[in-house]
């Protein structure tokens, strides 16, 4: 399967079939009819991305977030709500920093804490903040939680080309994909971008099991 800026414009004709549900409405992402710039597996299974949630899970949702997004951040309690109720949903948070420099040093931050193990509380602490942060509150935010930014920090740089070279994936991915903001989502094949309500999250991981 193959993805395409292309394949999410319905005007185009290769590869976009726009389908509604319940309301709910996204794209389908099929095959362009020209190349293979961007593959599914390119975007769902990055073997540098971190995996929230059931890792053999039958569906595969993936966000692309920044730490400063507001509407990330309203739905965030209702995904992760969602990925434990359902208990067969693999979660992939996708950094995107796009919202400046304090943005860019929480995902540095977050992602450094993997090797720890401690990536997932590091993220549900700063998805828990209001939106907008700066440099010392994303710190902060990771002390009050418990943890060490200056470790973060140094794991970070330690593995720096792995870590800066997954974002650079992302934002290329981002880019292919013609989306305009955080949030965007990818559920099975589909494409939702904006924000979910867990009704509507609901919706397209259940089209997506009975498309399968």
């Amino acid at each position: 399967m193959t993805l395409h800026r292309r394949a999410l414009l319905a005007s185009a004709g290769l590869g976009a079939v726009l389908t509604t549900l319940g309301g709910l409405t996204w794209t389908l992402l099929r095959q362009p009819a020209d190349g293979n710039e961007l593959t599914l597996d390119d975007v769902l299974y990055d073997p540098d991305q971190p995996v929230l949630g059931n890792p053999g899970g039958d569906v595969t949702v993936v966000e692309f977030f920044d730490y400063q997004c507001p509407f990330c951040k309203r739905g965030h309690a209702d995904l992760m709500a969602e990925v434990e109720a359902d208990g067969n949903l693999r979660l992939v948070m996708k950094d995107w920093p796009i919202f400046g420099g304090a943005s860019v040093l929480a995902s540095q931050l977050v992602l450094g804490a993997v090797e720890e193990g401690a990536h997932a509380a590091a993220q549900a602490a700063l998805m828990a903040t209001p939106a907008r942060l700066s440099e010392d509150d994303v710190r902060d935010t990771l002390t009050a939680a418990g943890l060490d930014p200056a470790a973060m920090l140094a794991a970070y740089r330690q593995d720096r080309e792995r870590w800066d070279g997954l974002m650079a994936r992302n934002s290329r991915q981002a880019a292919a994909l013609g989306l305009q903001g955080t949030p965007a989502f990818i559920i099975g094949q589909n494409l939702l971008p904006g924000a979910l309500d867990r009704n509507r999250l609901r919706a397209a991981i259940a089209a997506t099991r009975g498309s399968a």
